[in-house]
């Protein structure tokens, strides 16, 4: 079995969706064979060397839970890019480009974040450029860790003052992009988290019938898809009563 999951925001304040996680890995690790995290996981990562108490604890459970022989992977979102090789070496994640084409039920199928679909966010995009431009990384990763936290708080800060006057559809992908992405690999089915709106669109692309899956935002609910060998199904569950209490060391 095969499971597809995204826009976990894992923080310090939020200790129920870490319990969440952690309750949901116990549940999937007898019968998964693969994990694929797509972006978000964290609601923020400043570089590999901060290494909070969350952090230390969500590396330890996902590195148990890739020693059971589970193929575990992780695609940047526009909230925790600079996770690196560090983490991977930490953990036992394969790090994963964006996007990238696998093969789930026989099928190639391209997986990517969502966030640079959303071409209609003109100031998001303005800013994803220069986060995401070469050296940027590097530049900024060369930064005091305390300048770096407050970098990634202001920025959240005005990215949440932005979002209150956007409306949902130029938050969301643009149609046409997705089109255009899934022509370029030639393939039918594409699979992206980031803009919270879990559901299944049936579209047209290459002349054909095509799919796109979003998954949806750890928040009240676990939302994850599920790929079978027939079929990937997307579901949900609410997250468990008292679920803080599957990750103890995650309460502040």
């Amino acid at each position: 079995m095969i499971y597809l999951i995204s826009d976990l925001h894992l923080e310090e304040s939020r200790p129920d969706i870490t319990g969440a996680f952690f309750y949901f890995l116990d549940k999937i690790k007898d019968h998964a064979t693969s994990l694929y995290i797509l972006g978000d996981f964290f609601e923020a990562w400043v570089g590999d060397d901060e290494n909070t108490a969350l952090q230390q604890q969500v590396k330890k459970r996902l590195k148990q839970f890739t020693a059971e022989g589970i193929d575990t992977y992780f695609m940047a979102g526009n909230r925790d890019f600079l996770i690196g090789d560090t983490f991977s070496q930490d953990t036992g994640v394969h790090i994963l480009k964006e996007p990238s084409v696998v093969s789930i039920n026989d099928e190639d199928i391209v997986l990517i974040h969502g966030d640079s679909l959303c071409t209609e966010d003109h100031a998001y995009m303005k800013l994803r450029a220069m986060i995401r431009a070469p050296g940027f990384s590097e530049t900024f990763l060369k930064r005091p860790l305390k300048d770096r936290q407050t970098t990634a708080r202001q920025l959240r800060e005005m990215s949440q003052a932005s979002n209150q006057g956007k409306s949902m559809d130029i938050m969301d992908v643009t149609e046409s992009e997705v089109t255009k992405l899934l022509e370029a690999k030639g393939l039918q089915t594409l699979l992206h988290g980031h803009t919270h709106r879990p559901t299944v669109h049936n579209i047209e692309a290459n002349n054909a019938p095509a799919k796109r899956i979003v998954l949806g935002d750890w928040d009240k609910h676990i939302w994850y898809a599920k790929a079978d060998g027939k079929t990937i199904a997307l579901c949900s569950e609410e997250f468990p009563e008292n679920a803080e209490h599957y990750a103890p060391n995650a309460r502040q």
